[in-house]
Order: structure tokens, then sequence, then C-alpha cells
């Protein structure tokens, strides 16, 4: 991968991690020259690895299980993330 590349993927991901306190969330940063974002939720301790990904129509964001957002809508995708890692519903 290009550094150029790297930059772009890392500077979306931080952009990410700024967002995620305003939403219960805390961020990470990880990966040296492949970087992700460690996001967990304090009070249940559920946790994902966030990737940034480009893709034809740009740059997205992917999370396990099945997780998407969008780079340009940082607080759609942290609103996501939330609901990700929220308590699962009882039953």
């Amino acid at each position: 991968m290009s550094s150029t590349y790297t930059g772009e993927r890392r500077t979306h991901l931080r952009a990410l991690a700024e967002m995620l306190p305003a939403h219960g969330l805390v961020g990470r940063m990880m990966g040296g020259d492949d970087p992700m974002l460690r996001v967990w939720h304090p009070g249940t301790g559920r946790q994902t690895i966030v990737f940034a990904a480009l893709t034809p129509d740009g740059w997205v964001f992917l999370w396990s299980p099945g997780g998407q957002g969008r780079t340009d809508d940082l607080g759609r995708t942290a609103r996501a993330l939330r609901d990700t890692l929220d308590p699962p519903p009882p039953g």
C-alpha cells in the first residue's frame, strides 16, 4: 500500500475516534503501517475493530459483525457502532 493510502486511512480513523466519546464509546488507534481503530463500550465491555477501506464509491468503515459506515457521515457511523456495542436485548 502506498503511504498516501495509509495516510488517508489513518485520517479517516482518527476523525471517527474523535467522534466516539460523544456517543459513549472509546477508541484507540492500532496497527502502525496498517491502521485500524479498536472501539469499545465502557459499560458493556463489548468491542470491535474498525477498518477504513477505499471502495469505488469512496471511503467506508467496516467492522464486525457486518457493520459498515460512511466516512462522510461520522455521526451516523458512531451511532451505528454504538448500536453494535450496546447491550443485547433481553430474551
